[in-house]
């Protein structure tokens, strides 16, 4: 472990930070010296609007899109979010960082934008006079520091016993125990941002822990919130020498990393509106129709990788059916409770690799087509009984991709530009995956063909 102070404080300048989100969920930005934040509260930022467009190795795809240099790479607006502001605990004190929206010149938010995509989700129900409530649940791996040099992960060495697990799993207290120097910093940068942090707890894997956020009456924090965690995670890890990953599947031996969402909505009187009130939930259920109708063409979202797929296993916690149960955790969704305040739906398909805001814009966009008629999620699943009939989600990217591409309902929700931004950067990323040849490859079938 390093030996930094537990304070969290290096030593040097403060400085200040505006980050707008990519694509894939990753931070881009400028860092400025302290005292020259005046300019990002003046809208003096600028960034070239291709930015948001940059695909998982960084490449403009300049020759597929056309929104780079043949355009001539133009400048948008990088307008910050103030509710965003926080302190970068890791950072000299005095260190800030903000999030931003990409704007063109006129005042509208880039088509691109992921958290600008999200708030036009959001107006929508406010148009309703309605408030979706969120919170999320994220899993990450932490791991040994030598991962650059060994070129694989492996659990810390706390973990293990002559290099291999040492038989920790969930809920073991032995496991936080072992990790409570980085769970204790990363707690201490939670607090110092305001995250609203609650539960934390050791999952199945080795290293896996799962950090529960609370219910947040505003979905744009709320995945500013979860977003900031997977940052907290990777800084507190550096602290102590370590690295933390939301790759969805890390290890092939063992369980993957999910990011799951609950969803409940209020109405103008701070109702919940899902509340069966000890009756049959139609509401809840129509809703949660709307989400398995549209999961098959948001699966791209949930899943943005390659390695996202495979995560999804028969007989794990990664739901592979469009499935749903009242409190059944081998679902797609999952009803924890129907009456009252709590009322509200669990999404458990997505991974931990998932961009937040993508991910929340398409969740709220299926519970409105719910909203919109009372729909009927078919059969429900129980630990006796699951449906014949049920549909399957895809294991292969590719075919994920195309159906994104093809889908009215992303279109809709993402925009007809964005859909195509997205889809065809996604394609590219599917087809270089097919054509590299692995390691399996050539451990299965070189010796035998």
């Amino acid at each position: 472990m390093a030996s930094d102070r537990m304070d969290g404080k290096a030593g040097g300048d403060p400085r200040f930070e505006i980050l707008i989100v990519g694509m894939n969920g990753e931070l881009r930005g400028k860092q400025l010296p302290s005292g020259a934040e005046g300019k990002v509260w003046a809208g003096e930022i600028r960034l070239p609007t291709s930015t948001q467009s940059l695909d998982i190795w960084g490449d403009d795809n300049d020759d597929i899109t056309g929104l780079s240099l043949t355009i001539g790479d133009p400048d948008g607006m990088v307008v910050p979010d103030r509710r965003s502001l926080a302190p970068m605990p890791w950072g000299p004190e005095g260190s800030m960082q903000v999030l931003a929206t990409m704007c063109e010149f006129d005042g509208s938010p880039s088509f691109m934008d992921p958290r600008a995509i999200l708030a036009s989700v959001v107006e929508r129900y406010r148009s309703r006079g309605l408030t979706p409530v969120v919170a999320t649940e994220l899993e990450f791996y932490v791991m040994s520091g030598d991962w650059r040099e060994t070129g694989r992960p492996s659990p810390p060495d706390s973990l293990t016993y002559r290099g291999e697990p040492n038989g920790f799993q969930l809920y073991d207290m032995n496991a936080v125990d072992a990790l409570d120097d980085y769970l204790g910093t990363l707690r201490a940068y939670a607090k110092a941002q305001g995250l609203p942090a609650d539960a934390t707890t050791a999952e199945f894997g080795p290293g896996q822990f799962e950090v529960n956020l609370l219910h947040r009456a505003d979905a744009l924090a709320a995945a500013d919130d979860c977003l900031y965690l997977k940052r907290i995670a990777e800084q507190a890890a550096r602290r102590h020498g370590l690295k933390s990953t939301c790759m969805a599947k890390p290890y092939s031996e063992h369980a993957g990393s999910g990011l799951h969402v609950h969803a409940s909505i209020v109405d103008r009187q701070g109702r919940n509106i899902l509340d069966a009130k000890g009756g049959e939930p139609k509401l809840l259920k129509s809703v949660t129709a709307g989400l398995l109708e549209t999961m098959r063409a948001a699966h791209l979202i949930f899943a943005p990788f390659a390695n996202s797929y495979r995560r999804f296993q028969p007989g794990s916690f990664a739901p592979v059916d469009l499935t749903w149960g009242s409190g059944h955790r081998g679902t797609a969704i999952r009803i924890p409770d129907k009456d009252g305040a709590a009322a509200r739906i669990e999404h458990r398909v997505a991974g931990a690799d998932a961009n937040p805001y993508l991910l929340l814009a398409a969740i709220l966009g299926g519970m409105l087509i719910g909203l919109d008629g009372e729909l009927d999620p078919g059969e429900e699943t129980t630990p006796s009984h699951t449906s014949a009939n049920t549909t399957r989600l895809t294991h292969d990217f590719l075919s994920a991709v195309e159906t994104f591409r093809a889908s009215p309902f992303i279109a809709d929700i993402f925009g007809t530009r964005y859909q195509a931004l997205y889809g065809d950067t996604k394609r590219k990323e599917a087809l270089a995956h097919l054509r590299t040849v692995s390691d399996f490859d050539y451990r299965t079938y070189l010796p035998r063909l």
